[in-house]
């Protein structure tokens, strides 16, 4: 299978509390989500990490076949990831266990191996797997897939209470930053990052932050504010489109998805549609934020509703 995008990043099960007390399951993990997003988006996408052999193992290998994903490395014996998710007026919390589990189960060198039997094409990472330690076994890959001719693509998703020590977690995810071809970050991981109170007009300054490292397409998520995008130095920014919210659990995957989903299937002229694609995947993430747990819609339902 060619995959134009490969997604290396954590998969894991959102028990997510309800009223009753009790935990309710739903697939998640953001590069996971992503990754489904941009599936439904229409592009060729490809599961890098292992997925367990036990029962959500086993569902989320179902969903990403079902959704057009294809698991690229062998299953893992090791159990499943869990997050436990409070939401409160909307917004999700969380909890992460994340010892032992599948899709930690990598090795630097058999990722870069199976890159190198791939045409080039982008590599996204982000989120859990930018948590020290484990930054250095995407940082190896990173530069390897680089040195390969592959686009890298960040999701920053700073997750603090996942860290030990929040000072080097922010080193660590500014270390890969500065890998990203492509980058998202949410008005939340900016302020993790240094920058204070960022707003959406604030947009252009914070992409020269990252542009000036080298990367060339900048996603700017602001909650119910909207987003900015800049690509390949031409901009545009939106506002949330009228939603009737169950949750924002994956939202933001599943923008970045859209956005990834777009460049890839239309590579030329993307500075040209900054407007539409930012439009698109803006729809993209309000029919998921109309659903409970992350559900990102196909690219039909998108067009629809606009």
């Amino acid at each position: 299978m060619t995959a134009s995008i490969w997604v290396l990043g954590e998969a894991l099960m959102d028990c997510v509390a309800q009223a009753d007390g009790t935990l309710r399951p739903f697939m998640g993990g953001s590069p996971f989500n992503m990754a489904r997003a941009a599936a439904l988006r229409g592009a060729s996408v490809g599961y890098a990490n292992p997925l367990s052999t036990d029962q959500f193992g086993q569902r989320m290998h179902q969903q990403l076949v079902q959704d057009g994903v294809t698991p690229m490395s062998p299953p893992s014996a090791l159990p499943t990831s869990l997050a436990v998710v409070q939401i409160n007026n909307g917004q999700p919390s969380y909890g992460f266990y994340r010892e032992g589990i599948a899709d930690r189960d990598y090795t630097v060198n058999a990722v870069l191996q199976r890159l190198q039997t791939q045409p080039r094409g982008v590599l996204h990472t982000g989120s859990l797997l930018l948590v020290p330690p484990e930054h250095h076994k995407v940082l190896e890959i990173l530069q390897g897939a680089k040195s390969l001719g592959w686009t890298i693509s960040v999701d920053v998703n700073l997750r603090p209470k996942l860290a030990a020590n929040l000072a080097e977690y922010i080193e660590a995810v500014q270390a890969i930053a500065q890998h990203a071809d492509w980058l998202k970050a949410s008005d939340e991981d900016l302020e993790l990052l240094g920058f204070t109170n960022p707003t959406r007009a604030d947009g252009a300054k914070i992409s020269a932050h990252f542009t000036a490292q080298g990367t060339s397409r900048v996603a700017l998520t602001f909650g119910a504010q909207g987003a900015w995008l800049g690509v390949d130095g031409t901009a545009a920014q939106a506002d949330v489109p009228a939603t009737k919210v169950v949750d924002t659990v994956g939202a933001g995957d599943t923008f970045w998805g859209n956005c990834l989903g777009d460049w890839v299937l239309n590579p030329d002229g993307a500075n040209q549609r900054v407007a539409n694609t930012l439009q698109e995947a803006m729809r993209a993430a309000a029919i998921n934020c109309e659903r409970a747990g992350c559900q990102p819609p196909r690219y039909a339902e998108v067009q629809t509703a606009g």
